[in-house]
């Protein structure tokens, strides 16, 4: 079971997100004005101290008028990326809220068979005319071996009833599983995914990960399907 570091409630993850979104833009505001107004102040400065016999020509102070807009407008444009990356983090964060009980296709080995049923999934990098799935039991000795017939590129799922090569039941519990896959005798890259509840959300230093119970936490980025 992983360690749940910190785990909030739905409701909670919305208001803590906009709370922080609004304070991020409001510190982005503050620091373009306060930048501008030091700015200002300098140039004013500069302007009451300048020698009356030399004084500053307009070349000069449009140049610098232009240094300000030039520096004005890198901050503001920092401030707009800086308020897009935290509005796609929230929006990402939120997304991955209403994940809350429901089951979910990850990268992954493990079969959970429970009244007859195990379900799990596989990813195609390209299509292939035959796919073999092979499930073996916690010490590593193979129970079943199914083709799974031609399949095209990308995700598809499938389900174990529990039977073993020997026709005898397996008894509920905690299985693994690996494919193969080969077009026109080439081997194809397949990969296995596995099925998940989550249960809560993790909040981590690069935000927020998805609890699975017993099967730990991963990253929103690595779910494949949502059941």
């Amino acid at each position: 079971m992983a360690t749940v570091q910190s785990t909030t409630s739905a409701s909670d993850i919305y208001a803590s997100l906009n709370a922080s979104t609004t304070s991020n833009s409001s510190t982005a505001t503050s620091a373009t004005e306060d930048s501008q107004n030091r700015f200002l102040k300098l140039l004013t400065t500069q302007l009451k101290n300048q020698d009356p016999l030399n004084p500053m020509d307009n070349a000069e102070m449009t140049s610098q008028l232009a240094q300000m807009s030039t520096v004005s407008g890198i901050e503001k444009l920092n401030a707009t990326m800086n308020a897009l990356v935290d509005s796609a983090g929230s929006s990402q964060s939120m997304q991955a809220a209403a994940l809350i009980g429901k089951s979910v296709l990850v990268p992954g080995t493990q079969l959970s068979l429970a009244s007859g049923q195990a379900f799990g999934g596989v990813n195609l990098a390209s299509a292939a005319d035959q796919v073999t799935l092979t499930i073996s039991d916690a010490s590593g000795k193979v129970l079943q071996t199914e083709n799974l017939g031609a399949r095209e590129a990308g995700n598809f799922n499938f389900m174990w009833d529990g039977q073993t090569q020997a026709g005898e039941t397996a008894a509920d519990g905690a299985y693994k599983f690996s494919v193969t896959a080969t077009q026109g005798g080439n081997n194809v890259v397949a990969d296995a995914l596995q099925v998940g509840t989550v249960s809560a959300l993790v909040r981590s230093g690069s935000g927020f990960l998805l609890d699975l119970g017993a099967l730990g936490t991963v990253d929103f980025k690595n779910v494949q399907q949502i059941l």
